[in-house]
Protein backbone atom coordinates (compact mmCIF):
# COMPACT_ATOMS: atom_id res chain seq x y z
CA UNK A 1 0.00 0.00 0.00
CA UNK A 2 1.44 3.23 -1.06
CA UNK A 3 2.20 6.20 1.38
CA UNK A 4 -0.53 9.07 1.22
CA UNK A 5 0.02 12.19 -0.05
CA UNK A 6 -0.79 14.61 3.19
CA UNK A 7 -1.52 18.39 3.65
CA UNK A 8 -1.61 20.37 7.33
CA UNK A 9 -4.91 23.32 6.49
CA UNK A 10 -4.51 25.99 9.35
CA UNK A 11 -8.17 27.99 10.03
CA UNK A 12 -6.47 31.73 9.94
CA UNK A 13 -9.97 33.59 9.49
CA UNK A 14 -14.02 32.82 11.28
CA UNK A 15 -16.41 31.47 10.47
CA UNK A 16 -18.45 33.96 11.74
CA UNK A 17 -20.81 35.52 9.40
CA UNK A 18 -19.87 33.66 6.39
CA UNK A 19 -22.17 31.11 4.08
CA UNK A 20 -23.26 27.80 5.33
CA UNK A 21 -21.60 26.13 2.45
CA UNK A 22 -18.10 27.52 3.36
CA UNK A 23 -19.01 26.46 7.17
CA UNK A 24 -19.60 23.27 6.33
CA UNK A 25 -16.43 22.87 4.11
CA UNK A 26 -14.10 24.37 7.13
CA UNK A 27 -16.11 21.54 9.02
CA UNK A 28 -15.57 19.02 6.98
CA UNK A 29 -12.05 19.57 6.82
CA UNK A 30 -12.06 18.65 10.51
CA UNK A 31 -10.98 22.36 11.64
CA UNK A 32 -12.62 23.50 15.20
CA UNK A 33 -11.20 27.41 16.14
CA UNK A 34 -9.11 30.19 15.29
CA UNK A 35 -5.48 29.03 14.61
CA UNK A 36 -6.44 25.08 14.90
CA UNK A 37 -4.16 23.23 12.28
CA UNK A 38 -5.37 19.76 11.00
CA UNK A 39 -3.99 17.52 8.55
CA UNK A 40 -6.08 16.05 5.78
CA UNK A 41 -5.26 13.78 2.81
CA UNK A 42 -4.30 15.30 -0.45
CA UNK A 43 -7.31 14.27 -2.75
CA UNK A 44 -9.27 16.09 -5.00
CA UNK A 45 -12.40 16.36 -3.02
CA UNK A 46 -10.31 17.68 -0.03
CA UNK A 47 -8.25 20.48 -2.57
CA UNK A 48 -11.80 21.73 -3.35
CA UNK A 49 -12.57 22.36 0.01
CA UNK A 50 -9.81 24.15 0.70
CA UNK A 51 -10.32 25.95 -2.63
CA UNK A 52 -13.95 26.99 -1.69
CA UNK A 53 -12.57 28.85 1.35
CA UNK A 54 -9.06 29.84 0.54
CA UNK A 55 -9.50 33.44 1.77
CA UNK A 56 -9.95 31.32 5.38
CA UNK A 57 -7.59 28.89 5.02
CA UNK A 58 -3.55 28.17 4.25
CA UNK A 59 -1.49 25.51 3.51
CA UNK A 60 1.18 24.92 6.01
CA UNK A 61 4.09 24.25 4.69
CA UNK A 62 6.70 21.33 5.37
CA UNK A 63 3.90 19.08 5.81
Amino acid sequence: MADKKMMKVKLVRSTSGRLASHKACVKGLGLRRMHHEVEVEDTPSTRGMVNRVNYMVEIVEGA
